[in-house]
């Protein structure tokens, strides 16, 4: 299948006009699933408001979204403070160690679980609040310098290491496909991802490993043909970014 062009639409500035985004995503999604042979409801939308303010960030749980990403802790705490956890809250950027502490107090699932140092801090701070951390593994595909991520080759000794942290819930598996790429080299990224997980799901049975977040505006019909259950969207939905 030839990748989609999801231009960003008009910013949108009411509910009614996010709605329409929303409900033009879902359709995608429901034909990117049958052509799989996966059921749609598989599939959630992770509406990504970082940049988006309060005000017009209300319309999208109104809209039907339950699942709201953020990539930054500091921007994402007024808003979660302001709108509470009627929804979901998930944290799919770049994770520091230092912030863990905030991250595990304000976010139900953490996709980008990159490293060893921000696992053991984010299980030790999931530990003070008597919570078990939802989180996902973040893994560099295709080995690009500029992403964080596990290498798929060493995942199954990092997981075996990091299934024992008491705290962690581990529910999968996160990836950031190349940039540039074509749709085979994203087809194979995504591939790629679901075969890591199949092989870590019987090896590690204490996780649910059902997850699998990948896919953004520019390729998430590809990722839901791969096996996407999250995908990652934002100016598709919200529209261009505020400056």
């Amino acid at each position: 299948m030839a990748i989609v062009s999801h231009p960003a639409p008009d910013v949108a500035t009411d509910g009614a006009e996010f709605a329409r985004n929303l409900a033009a995503v879902r359709a995608c999604i429901v034909a990117a699933a049958g052509r799989a042979g996966r059921a749609a409801d598989e599939v959630a939308v992770v509406a990504v408001s970082k940049t988006i303010p309060l005000e017009r960030l209300r319309s999208a749980p109104a809209a039907g979204i339950t699942d709201l990403g953020e990539n930054r802790v500091q921007e994402a705490a007024p808003k979660i403070e302001a709108l509470g956890h009627a929804v979901t809250w998930h944290l799919v950027g770049h994770l520091q160690s230092n912030k863990a502490k905030a991250a595990a107090r304000l976010f139900d699932l953490i996709h980008s679980v990159d490293d060893v140092e921000v696992a053991t801090a984010l299980d030790r701070q999931a530990g003070a609040l008597g919570k078990r951390q939802r989180v996902l593994f973040q893994v560099n595909v295709a080995g690009e310098e500029s992403k964080s991520g596990f290498a798929p080759a060493e995942l199954h000794t990092v997981v075996e290491r990091l299934a024992a942290l008491p705290h962690l819930r581990p529910e999968g598996l996160m990836t950031i496909a190349p940039q540039g790429a074509g749709d085979e080299e994203l087809r194979g990224a995504f591939r790629t991802l679901r075969l890591v997980r199949d092989q870590l799901a019987p090896a590690f049975p204490g996780g649910q490993w059902r997850h699998l977040s990948m896919g953004m505006t520019d390729d998430y019909e590809i990722a839901v043909e791969e096996g996407a259950t999250l995908v990652r969207l934002g100016t598709v939905l919200f529209g261009a970014r505020p400056a």
